[in-house]
């Protein structure tokens, strides 16, 4: 856990952090290698782990108390129909366990297992800091916590008669350790949409993002790269793209624009396994929409690049021919590309 930390800080994404290897975490070792002139092993060799260790005083984890405001929301499931959703108006978390975990990169099993019993575990790689979260900054009046016994008044995020999600394990002024991120400074000066910079906080995203002169996808490797001005290696994260349906569109392509925290137009005749007898929706935007907090659309039409609701998929299952993403992997990249940015997809 604390190479997937210290890689997801230097824009290496291991995808989510749980202290396992796998494909994600082999990925980011061998762009970390390839920028540092290593073999490309994609192990923690010997020689790895001596160029690593410049960030051995990086913990693993730390301890955070959870403030009252982020801790405040509308958990509610998301319904599995398009025309059920679309009555909805935010696709958000559907409890404080699942927004956390996208908050620390993880998963609600990883902070689990790092808070038995709702308590901070004791490890020798963690240290107890006493860091909070940063505050969520927002206009809106804070609503009650959606538990099985209570559901909010119609006007919150959704419907009245919405059903609430999952017990949340966590509750606001709680101490529990998670994965040490870091990145995550947001710059006050920054010209960013409100609702933007909020959702880079609750994303631990930071606004300091090098900035990528072309980005190459890769199929055969599940990877995305981008590159700097002088063709420096400056990130990588594990994609999905495509499938035999809806193979990944191969060659040169433009980015034209950035949509942030995008509305999701759900057009059945789109995708191969929706009967086309169904009826278009527009879905409304959220973190548990079907792109994600982002849209990074391309001028190969209907196809982008764009986020997640499902973290734990990103590199196994199949997309409908766009590159997909983690949310917050999504949205480190939205804010290293423009519409100068080059776009290759490859086999």
């Amino acid at each position: 856990m604390q190479v997937q930390v210290v890689l997801d800080r230097l824009g290496f994404s291991p995808g989510v952090i749980d202290g396992k290897e796998g494909m994600s975490t082999t990925n980011a070792l061998k762009a970390f290698q390839t920028a540092n002139d290593i073999d490309e092993t994609g192990k923690l060799d010997d020689a790895t782990k001596q160029a690593l260790v410049r960030w051995q005083d990086i913990s693993a984890t730390r301890v955070v108390t959870i403030p009252e405001d982020f801790a405040v929301g509308r958990f509610e499931k998301i319904p599995e129909g398009a025309e059920e959703q679309a009555k909805m108006t935010r696709l958000d978390y559907e409890s404080l366990d699942e927004k956390l975990a996208e908050r620390f990169h993880t998963t609600v099993e990883t902070l689990k297992m790092l808070n038995p019993d709702g308590r901070p575990a004791t490890t020798a790689l963690a240290t107890t800091d006493g860091a909070v979260l940063p505050a969520a900054k927002t206009t809106a009046t804070p609503k009650p916590i959606a538990t099985p016994n209570q559901t909010p008044s119609a006007s919150g995020s959704a419907k009245a008669d919405a059903t609430p999600g999952p017990v949340s394990m966590f509750a606001a002024g709680q101490q529990i350790r998670v994965p040490n991120i870091g990145g995550d400074f947001i710059d006050a000066n920054t010209d960013l949409d409100v609702s933007w910079r909020d959702t880079l906080r609750m994303l631990g995203v930071g606004t300091d993002q090098p900035k990528a002169a072309r980005i190459v996808a890769d199929k055969s490797d599940s990877t995305l790269k981008a590159y700097d001005a002088q063709d420096k290696l400056i990130a990588a994260f594990t994609i999905t793209s495509g499938s035999s349906h809806d193979p990944l569109p191969l060659g040169d392509w433009k980015i034209t624009g950035v949509a942030h925290n995008p509305p999701f137009a759900y057009d059945p005749t789109l995708f191969w396994d929706v009967s086309d007898s169904e009826e278009k929706q527009q879905l409304p935007p959220g973190p548990n929409g079907p792109v994600g907090v982002v849209w990074i659309d391309l001028s190969k039409e209907h196809y982008g690049i764009h986020g997640t609701p499902a973290p734990e998929t990103i590199g196994r299952a199949e997309s409908h021919g766009c590159v997909r993403l983690t949310n917050w992997d999504a949205a480190r990249l939205a804010e290293m590309v423009s519409t100068k940015t080059k776009v290759h997809f490859q086999q």
